[in-house]
């Protein structure tokens, strides 16, 4: 069971050119959330939110990781498995950096799942409401992401992992979306070390023992090195 469990906000993406909810003049600030990221906004427009989630996709598309998500990538070939990330946001950039033990809570922005089946595989660049699942047939495809009101995935693995850490690290997060925002305290009650990396101090500041402020791209690293330092 890892050791080292690290939860990951929008911050992370946000200098790999992926905005984060509260961006001014981003993606986001273009949409009314209720319409485009719940269960019931789906319903009333697919249109709609599949013309949000294409933005979304092609944008991802683009990003290449930064040094954060290298850095993380690192530590965990450092010390295999003793590391397990825990993904707020829904791109892959953790991945394509060379992470292998990240659990996405909130689903993964190129995927696509059957609402009807629940079948799942990997997104085409252009979704429509009118595609077919390719194992059931049945027009009811949509983005494979956690929308506000639905339960995130793996709740059952995150818990133990929470429960077991020595290292908890939430790196650019706000602490404002439940429940990621109750691990920390969750780890820090099991008796694990909490950091803070992040722009400013957040919502999880009050329960993290030691804060690096500053670019994920400037602390992360250094908090790799530094921690990879201590295992020497």
């Amino acid at each position: 069971m890892a050791r080292i469990v690290i939860l990951t906000g929008a911050g992370i993406s946000a200098e790999s050119g992926l905005g984060t909810f509260r961006d001014k003049g981003g993606l986001w600030n273009q949409y009314d959330l209720e319409e485009v990221a719940t269960p019931q906004g789906f319903r009333r427009n697919r249109a709609l939110v599949h013309e949000f989630y294409n933005a979304r996709r092609a944008n991802c598309a683009g990003a290449q990781p930064n040094p954060a998500h290298h850095a993380l990538a690192r530590l965990e070939a450092a010390l295999p498995g003793e590391v397990v990330i825990i993904r707020q946001n829904v791109d892959d950039l953790h991945q394509r950096a060379g992470s292998r033990n990240v659990i996405q809570m909130h689903g993964a922005l190129m995927r696509a799942l059957c609402g009807a089946c629940g079948h799942v595989w990997e997104a085409p660049l252009i979704m429509a409401p009118d595609d077919p699942c390719p194992a059931c047939a049945r027009p009811e495809t949509r983005p494979d992401v956690v929308w506000f009101g639905e339960v995130p995935y793996a709740l059952a693995d995150i818990e133990p992992a929470l429960e077991r850490a020595a290292v908890f690290a939430a790196i650019g997060t706000s602490g404002q979306v439940w429940p990621a925002a109750g691990f920390a305290a969750t780890a820090q009650a099991a008796g694990a070390q909490c950091i803070e990396l992040n722009l400013e101090r957040s919502e999880m500041s009050d329960v993290s023992d030691r804060h690096h402020i500053g670019p994920a791209s400037v602390a992360v690293p250094l908090w790799v090195d530094s921690l990879l330092a201590g295992h020497a």
